[in-house]
């Protein structure tokens, strides 16, 4: 399976966000240009993320969006779901409709059981978790050892 732009760009952008948290309000154009997305995509993106209640906006000359809550309280799973929905391999995994032998087909329970892997990982990980994550590969890349 393979996360769409949507997802990806998304969750980006609010690691953005978490890394900047108690900084005030960030510009899109900063976002956009930080992490390597077109201003006009962001945009779209940020909609359905401040009415979800996960980012919140304001105007005015030191507007800009920032995290609705703490990035602690925000999980992968939350974001994958609001921008991408459901997370499966396949369509009838969630729902049965999607195929006339989804009742007597051993390799859904298969699917089944890595959609429901999938979940865990991501709902395992905060925003605050990507952060700290993010903030280590950048310290690490800043690390020279000299000879």
């Amino acid at each position: 399976m393979r996360l769409s732009t949507r997802g990806r760009y998304g969750t980006r952008a609010l690691l953005e966000l978490a890394l900047h948290q108690g900084e005030g309000p960030v510009l899109l154009r900063d976002i956009a240009r930080k992490q390597e997305i077109s201003l006009s995509y962001l945009e779209h993106l940020i909609t359905p993320l401040i009415a979800a209640g996960l980012v919140a906006s304001t105007r005015g000359p030191k507007g800009g969006v920032m995290l609705a809550k703490p990035a602690e309280e925000i999980r992968l799973n939350e974001i994958i779901y609001l921008l991408d929905g459901p997370i499966a391999p396949v369509e009838c995994v969630n729902s049965k409709k999607a195929c006339a032998r989804s009742e007597k087909c051993a390799p859904r329970d298969i699917w089944q059981e890595l959609r429901k892997a999938m979940n865990d990982i991501l709902s395992s990980i905060t925003l605050k978790d990507l952060a700290s994550r993010q903030i280590a590969k950048e310290e690490f890349e800043g690390t020279m050892y000299y000879i």
